[in-house]
């Protein structure tokens, strides 16, 4: 199929997985094909999240299949400025930690832009990191990630094409970004020093690679968009040998993968077909039934109305499908035959487990659908998978602290100890750096501080505290914002746990755009035990379904829904009060992540969206709606 509206060789992956050791197989290559003809292979490197599989990779390469790199010479996009080399957010560190150190890179041979030399001697430091890539014969291999603002290196809006190394300004959105990393967006540098455009595209080979839902927009722009400095990344449009290396939730909003009948002919399935009427709906602006035979050829669907004779025909089929999501019994409606809906209403009382990576995401995510449960009568579990203490202030730790050493005072009990720890806490929290990690203590405290909430919102939503679980998995136990990798503890906690309640139904949470990957780390905690549990045979699982959430940071789009649960206005208003009970989360988060609404505004918007985009396709208008997928394990 001839793709028109691409204008960048684009490969998409399953998953990121897959997509990282991709390219950390071509780099390997690369620098093998180099050291047989006896050259250096320079390769341009990148930092934060994007690029961390692929440098794992590339170490287990070294250890496993002797890849070295004594003939590497490696020079980085950027460094925030100023940063010293040894701060938690510098990129010195971060090469070290997930590359430098573990491979056999001869010390001379790396470069990474210095955080800490006078502003006085930038403009000189820059021009020599130049003339250093050239004296190493230019870059073979440029690898790159993508900002939200379609920067690459720190390349922001406004950089022009003959852009060299030097200092710049961070735009308010990447700085917005990398707050959780420096624990708030006032401890965010202002600037740094990075590559220029001129200096990227002088690359021999470019790869630029992008995950998760989150950059699906600007990747779009960046691969069919008209080349323009407010979005740097396509200038990318005009190297030779540049590739967009993606996976699928990255590419999402390609034409290819959003509208494919926009290309050319193509072979329809059950799935393509939901997909195309509900955007042709949302396209010519009319409910799915007023669709015409005009509407669909106009917009490159005339196959469909061959195939189905009529448009009336594809309509009824696909409102029909939809109507039967939309579902107010999400543990199944008693005395319902179970072909009717997706829901089975055997037994007419379940034991659910909600999963809920942080203390919040149960009821900011699926707070609505937990009060409908627990209102029908069902043993509602929620196993909070991490404590989530790093995403509390510190004033609240001291606040807290505070109140145990007046209880103690005002009721006339022994307060020696309190005191003392008291004291102790203040002292170390004022002794503190930005981003530094908490003393074990605080972290102790800031996670009790959220279990506390958890609990509340239990008990408001109406379920006792015995069912409510706090996993606490190791993984994300480690006071930073960088997370261990899961491990099997982790898994086997997860087993233990569903072994104990053996539910009928199981909530998790899908919503993969979380900041910090920990959404994404809990799912694959729950997969991989249910994996190991159904390799054992295990009998409950045959009777168990399994529904994925998302809210806090994204929804599902409406073709990707099996279960649409109707809330009320007073569903929303209690369950807005649910999530008003995390107090350390209102107002304020410690983590925002890119949307500066607190989480039950999002939640709530996302929620009504849902229920608009069913009412614009014709279908019954609700206040709000809860979105599922049901997962097939």
């Amino acid at each position: 199929m001839n793709n028109i509206f691409e204008k960048i060789p684009t490969k998409i992956h399953d998953n990121s997985v897959e997509a990282s050791k991709a390219i950390a197989r071509e780099i390997a290559d690369l620098i093998r094909t180099k050291a047989k003809s006896e050259a250096n292979c320079v390769l341009g490197l990148a930092t934060g999240s994007t690029p961390t599989g692929v440098y794992d990779e590339l170490v287990r390469l070294h250890r496993e299949e002797g890849l070295s790199f004594k003939n590497v010479i490696t020079f980085n996009l950027d460094e925030y400025y100023p940063m010293q080399a040894d701060a938690l957010q510098s990129y010195v560190r971060f090469m070290r930690e997930y590359l430098f150190d573990h491979v056999d890179i001869l010390p001379g041979n790396v470069n990474i832009p210095d955080g800490t030399i006078e502003k006085n001697e930038v403009r000189d430091y820059c021009r020599a990191y130049e003339q250093k890539i050239a004296d190493a014969g230019g870059l073979d291999l440029q690898i790159l990630g993508i900002g939200r603002t379609g920067h690459i290196g720190f390349n922001e809006p406004g950089s022009g094409p003959n852009s060299t190394t030097r200092l710049i300004s961070l735009d308010h959105i990447t700085r917005k970004d990398a707050a959780s990393d420096f624990f708030g967006e006032e401890y965010v540098p202002f600037k740094a020093i990075t590559m220029g455009i001129k200096t990227i595209m002088e690359a021999k080979r470019i790869i630029l690679m992008a995950w998760g839902e989150g950059k699906a927009q600007i990747i779009k722009k960046s691969v069919e968009g008209e080349i323009s400095d407010s979005v740097p990344a396509t200038y990318l449009q005009n190297h030779s040998n540049t590739q967009f290396i993606l996976d699928t939730a990255s590419a999402a909003e390609l034409t290819r993968c959003k509208s494919p009948w926009l290309i050319g002919s193509l072979d329809w399935n059950e799935e393509l077909v939901k997909k195309a009427v509900i955007w042709l709906s949302h396209k010519v602006q009319k409910p799915i039934l007023k669709l015409t035979n005009t509407d669909y050829s106009e917009y490159g669907m005339v196959d469909l109305i061959t195939e189905y004779d009529s448009a009336y025909n594809i309509n009824i089929r696909i409102f029909r499908q939809l109507q039967s999501t939309i579902n107010g019994w999400p543990g199944g409606k008693p005395q319902r035959d179970y072909s009717y809906g997706a829901v089975n209403p055997r037994p007419e009382k379940k034991r659910a487990v909600i999963f809920s990576p942080h203390p919040d995401d149960d009821v900011i995510s699926m707070g609505g659908t937990f009060i409908r449960l627990v209102d029908h009568g069902h043993e509602v579990h929620v196993a909070y998978q991490t404590s989530g203490n790093i995403a509390v202030f510190d004033d609240d730790v001291i606040r807290f602290a505070d109140f145990v050493n007046d209880f103690h005072a005002d009721f006339g009990l022994e307060k020696a100890v309190t005191q003392s720890l008291f004291q102790s806490i203040q002292q170390k929290l004022n002794a503190k750096k930005p981003g530094e990690t908490d003393p074990a203590e605080v972290q102790k405290l800031k996670g009790l501080i959220r279990k506390g909430e958890a609990k509340a919102g239990c008990r408001y939503v109406g379920i006792p505290d015995s069912q409510a679980h706090f996993l606490n998995l190791p993984f994300y136990e480690t006071g930073k914002v960088k997370k261990k990798p899961l491990g099997e503890d982790d898994i086997q906690i997860t087993i233990d746990f569903l072994e104990k309640i053996k539910p009928h139904q199981i909530y998790a949470a899908g919503d993969l755009s979380d900041p910090h990957g920990t959404h994404r780390v809990c799912l694959s905690a729950v997969f991989l035990a249910l994996d190991a549990l159904k390799k054992r045979k295990t009998e409950w699982l045959d009777e168990c379904e399994f529904w994925l959430y998302r809210g806090a940071w994204q929804e599902w789009d409406i073709e990707d829904i099996d279960m649409a649960v109707p809330l009320s206005p007073d569903e929303l208003t209690r369950k807005r009060r649910a999530i008003f009970k995390h107090q350390s989360q209102k107002d304020r988060p410690l983590f925002p992540g890119n949307d500066s609404r607190e989480f039950w505004q999002r939640a709530e918007q996302r929620n009504r969206t849902t229920a608009r985009l069913y009412d614009e396709l014709g279908l019954p208008e609700y206040e709000a709606i809860e979105a599922f997928k049901q997962y097939d394990f």
